[in-house]
């Protein structure tokens, strides 16, 4: 008799699970998972480019080594900050993402030096890293607007109810989006 109340009971432990949401939030945790690591897989795209590109400056006669440099610690500074993706933070996300944001003003301002070498201009190779450039910078923005979509899913799931319930129990946590970054409400100001 005993062994019917446990096979009894097993079995509506097995039913509630299935049905509180449980398989679908570890679903939901894996793709946001796999989309960080889609993330981190384009910026690390972008991050191998930088050494091409600040050789291929280096060449031009007179060209600002300290902008070089910036270019280089920045670079240094972004591939150094890694987010586990079982702990994507808000707090984390932004110490990521402003260590990605140093890096991308530095090779902005990199590029705007640019325009003041001909030569340069005017080089295949600098001219093919500067289109892989922008193509990764492209890629960068679809992979985040992904894992912000993916994390929205995740973390409705988790804050509903019944589901925040089973979420709290199994240690299920709000994840961070990426955003805006400071300043960028505001358009830059053009002057001919």
């Amino acid at each position: 008799m005993r062994k019917i109340v446990y096979m009894i009971v097993a079995a509506f432990a097995v039913i509630s699970l299935s049905s509180c949401g449980y398989n679908s939030m570890v679903t939901l945790d894996e793709q946001v998972q796999s989309q960080w690591a889609q993330v981190q897989n384009v910026y690390q795209r972008r991050a191998d480019l930088v050494p091409n590109l600040v050789n291929t400056v280096k060449g031009a006669a007179n060209f600002e080594q300290e902008t070089l440099t910036k270019v280089i610690e920045a670079r240094a500074k972004a591939t150094s900050v890694t987010v586990d993706a079982s702990k994507l933070s808000p707090e984390n996300i932004q110490k990521f993402q402003a260590a990605q944001g140093e890096l991308s003003q530095s090779l902005s301002r990199l590029l705007v030096s640019v325009e003041r070498y001909p030569e340069l201009k005017a080089n295949q190779n600098f001219l093919e890293l500067q289109s892989q450039l922008e193509g990764s910078e492209n890629r960068i923005t679809v992979e985040r607007q992904k894992f912000n979509e993916v994390t929205q899913e995740y973390n409705a799931k988790i804050r509903t109810f019944p589901n925040n319930l089973t979420a709290n129990i199994f240690g299920f946590e709000k994840k961070g989006y990426f955003q805006a970054e400071a300043g960028t409400e505001k358009a830059p100001k053009v002057q001919f």
